[in-house]
Order: C-alpha cells, then sequence, then structure tokens
C-alpha cells in the first residue's frame, strides 16, 4: 500500500523520523508521498526524501492557507524556479500540490487563492505532472475552475474528500482524479462510510493519512503515522465488501495511474 500523503517533513516527526519510516516499512506501505506547503519547507521535504530515497517521494505547491499578505506572486515564483530546477535532479518533484482552496475560516484571501491556484495548476500542464489538491469550504469555486481545465489532460488527487455524495459524484466528472482516503473514513459518526459505498468505485480512491493529522480510529488523539495506514485499508474492505488485498492493490494501480511519473513505479 501507498501513503499519498504524508506531512513527514513536518516538525512533529524531527525527533523520530527514521523510526517513523521504519514502522510504516514494517506495516507494508510500500512509498510515501510528501506534499510541500510553502516556500520555507520546500527544501525540508526534499532533504527529508533524499535521507530516504526511493520511499520518500516530494511534491512542490504552496498550500491555499499559506497565502496571506505576503507578496504571493514572488513566492510562487520562487517555487516555479525551483520546480524547474528539481526535475533535473535525481530526487524530482512527483506532482504539484499541496495546492487548491481554503475558505473553511474566511475569505478573505479567496481572489489571491483561486489565482494561486490557477497558476499552479497551468506548471502541472506544463510539466505533465499531477496535482494534489486541497479543497475546503471551497466546492463551487473549486468546480469553477477546474471546469476551465477539464480538457487539458490533467490528472490528480482530491485530497482528503470528506464532501458529500453530490460533490463526490461532481470530483468523479474529472476522469484523471482520484479521491484522497484516510482515517476520517474509521470515524464512527462519519458519513463517508455511505458514501463510499454507494457513490464512489474502488478504482477511483487512493489511500493517505494526511499524517500527523486526522488519526484513525482507535488511535485518535494520538500523532498519526503512515504505520496507521493499514487502518484505513481494513476500513475500506468492510465498506466496499473485500479483502485486504484487492483494496491494495486496487488502490495501488490508481496511484499508478496519477503519479506515473513517479520513480517508485518504475523500480517495480
Amino acid at each position: 500500500m501507498i501513503d499519498t500523503h504524508s506531512h513527514i517533513d513536518g516538525d512533529e516527526f524531527a525527533d523520530d523520523i527514521d523510526q517513523v519510516v521504519e514502522r510504516a516499512r514494517n506495516a507494508g506501505v510500500k512509498a510515501i508521498f510528501i506534499p510541500g506547503i510553502c516556500r520555507k519547507d520546500t527544501s525540508r521535504v526534499f532533504n527529508v526524501c533524499e535521507r530516504h530515497p526511493d520511499y520518500l517521494f516530494p511534491m512542490i505547491g504552496l498550500h491555499p492557507e499559506n497565502i496571506t499578505d505576503e507578496d504571493y506572486h514572488e513566492v510562487l515564483n520562487s517555487l516555479y524556479l525551483t520546480l524547474k530546477q528539481k526535475i533535473t535532479e535525481s530526487v524530482k518533484p512527483i506532482a504539484i500540490g499541496e495546492v487548491g482552496l481554503d475558505l473553511h475560516w474566511d475569505d478573505t484571501h479567496k481572489a489571491e487563492q483561486m489565482d494561486a491556484f490557477e497558476q499552479q495548476i497551468k506548471w502541472a500542464e506544463e510539466t505533465d505532472l499531477p496535482l494534489m489538491i486541497h479543497s475546503r469550504n471551497a466546492h463551487q469555486e473549486l468546480m469553477e475552475i477546474m471546469e476551465q481545465h477539464r480538457n487539458s489532460g490533467l490528472r490528480g488527487v482530491f485530497h482528503c474528500f470528506c464532501g458529500t455524495a453530490d460533490e463526490a459524484r461532481e470530483l468523479l466528472t474529472f476522469d484523471g482524479f482520484m479521491l484522497g482516503i484516510g482515517g476520517a473514513c474509521t470515524f464512527k459518526k462519519s458519513q463517508l462510510q455511505e458514501i463510499l459505498k454507494e457513490t464512489v468505485p474502488l478504482n477511483r480512491i487512493v489511500l493517505e493519512t494526511d499524517s500527523p493529522y486526522l488519526t484513525p480510529v482507535p488511535h485518535r488523539g494520538k500523532r498519526n503515522e503512515s504505520s496507521f495506514l493499514p487502518l484505513v485499508a481494513n476500513k475500506l474492505s468492510e465498506i466496499y465488501c473485500t479483502d485486504i488485498d484487492e483494496i491494495v492493490q486496487q488502490t495501488t494501480e490508481n496511484t499508478r495511474k496519477v503519479f506515473r511519473k513517479c520513480g517508485f513505479f518504475n523500480k517495480n
């Protein structure tokens, strides 16, 4: 199984990252994908991946919550230059992300978020890299932007899907995209289990933890990590009424379709 979204480069893992990686390996996690969220942390993402080559794989992006009153145009330009440099090196970015829209707290920077998202979509189109898309309380705005790029061959993941059945149906009209499913599917009061069962086919999801966040049952309240990914896969086997081997095999194939440039798939 593959953890398609983990912030393992974060401060939460600074003291024991090697042990976290080892636990993930022992749990059957074959690779971990790490999103970039801002300019200052990008070098840390790549340093961590260079420390564990062919197991940790980096992305580059500007997270919508990091678009503030700072000159985001200058930040994007800097990240774009880093992207162009890194795709020529041995440890290459496998996606543009984590990018998107977040209007959960307020819409103060809505226009800036939408503009930054548009710019980073163009990076994906230029480089033929997938998008790792974050969307929270912004489904309508997300659809407005995505519709403009429907026929451009984009692919990617709608990360941390926790929306409605209607939202899932809309997202799935973008053929090159998967829904990222993590610990939320194990939450007892979550509507996600029924939505997945009734609306989302197994060939349209990928596994993720979003660690250190969204820790699955029975570890809620603790730091999430990639070694907990089998808990998500087990819950999905219950939801889809199949065995865990089928969940692992299908989600790995789904991941391959999206991240086809990732070195992991070129060596396996």
